[in-house]
């Protein structure tokens, strides 16, 4: 007769570990496809080749934090659903990751240095927004997101208009993330205070201009 496992708070924690540890090892991530081909000859100048360099290196901080911040709520998420559906969202911030991780390797740079700062401090916050309950964590999610869109959107505008691949790489997250904060307000997501959307706006602002630069 077959039974089924009950894991414990212990297992999802080394499972969120590993999911973690993947973040920082290409090897260990499946391949994803781009969402357009690799451009190896873009008319693009040494100066506007480094602004799309450092837009992306921003990008890629921003989804090694998302993999800290959903693996940190999917830790502590009460509804069996809730935390299938950021694990979901985390696998597709996988392929966001793999995505400016490729681009910046084809810009001829890399990840910022600080990234597994990024990511441990971003699990540790996405571990308290779980605890504070489902529905606050998804509203955490949905304001996350809606913040990530307008970042963005603004770097759509900053990239260089001869970089297609950075800019389509960049226009498919923001639609995909998008749609993972309308998924967090349907399954009853709860929007932050004003004051703590003005404060997760701060941390990133402090990240980004990091990650420009390191």
């Amino acid at each position: 007769m077959t039974t089924s496992r009950r894991y414990t708070r212990a297992d999802h924690f080394l499972t969120r570990i590993s999911d973690g540890l993947r973040a920082f090892d290409p090897a260990q991530r499946p391949p994803a496809a781009a969402p357009v081909a690799t451009r190896a000859k873009e008319n693009l100048g040494a100066a506007e080749r480094q602004q799309a360099a450092s837009l992306m290196r921003v990008n890629h901080a921003g989804e090694v934090a998302a993999q800290g911040l959903y693996q940190g709520q999917a830790l502590f998420a009460r509804n069996a659903a809730v935390r299938r559906q950021l694990l979901d969202a985390a696998g597709e911030e996988r392929e966001h990751l793999q995505w400016c991780e490729t681009r910046l390797a084809e810009l001829g740079d890399g990840p910022s240095k600080l990234s597994a700062l990024w990511y441990a401090g971003s699990f540790a916050i996405g571990a308290v927004a779980g605890l504070a309950g489902d529905e606050k964590s998804l509203g955490f999610v949905a304001e996350t997101e809606r913040q990530v869109s307008a970042h963005l959107g603004e770097h759509l505008q900053r990239l260089p208009e001869a970089d297609s691949a950075s800019r389509a790489v960049v226009a498919r997250m923001q639609r995909d993330e998008e749609r993972h904060g309308e998924q967090a307000l349907a399954a009853g997501g709860a929007l932050p205070p004003p004051p703590v959307q003005g404060l997760m706006r701060l941390m990133a602002g402090l990240m980004k201009f990091a990650a420009a630069r390191v």
